[in-house]
């Protein structure tokens, strides 16, 4: 093979890298639009777990909203200590998507817990005042 054909070669085979890299390869969670009247934001984030550890809202009708940044399913509910409160339950199965609902919550501590099988280590802290 002539040097200039090869160079030809190995530029053509790397040229489809190169898009890829360029535009960030699909990797990158796509931008969320957040309601303004939610009253609790929650993104799943790669690694199985929550975007925060400890959340907070104020008592009466919250407006929660999830947004998953991970690649897999996850299923959000609100529990005071091992029950589940009320009738909240967010889905959300893969990248990009989003849910989102309303529950009634007195002032208390509460969790917010992701019920999908294996997926215990999802349990952050929610004060509500």
């Amino acid at each position: 093979m002539r040097p200039r054909s090869l160079t030809s070669l190995v530029v053509a085979s790397l040229a489809p890298l190169a898009l890829v890299v360029s535009c960030g390869g699909g990797s990158s969670a796509p931008e969320t639009t957040i309601p303004a009247d939610a009253g609790l934001v929650v993104k799943a984030v790669p690694t199985i777990r929550w975007d925060k550890t400890e959340y907070t809202a104020v008592a009466g009708e919250v407006k929660v909203f999830l947004a998953n940044d991970d690649n897999v399913k996850h299923i959000l509910v609100i529990r005071e200590g091992d029950k589940v409160v009320g009738d909240l339950e967010l889905v959300v199965n893969k990248r990009g998507d989003t849910d989102q609902g309303s529950i009634e919550l007195a002032a208390g501590t509460y969790s917010v817990y992701c019920i999908v099988p294996g997926h215990g280590g999802m349990n952050s802290t929610l004060t509500v005042s």
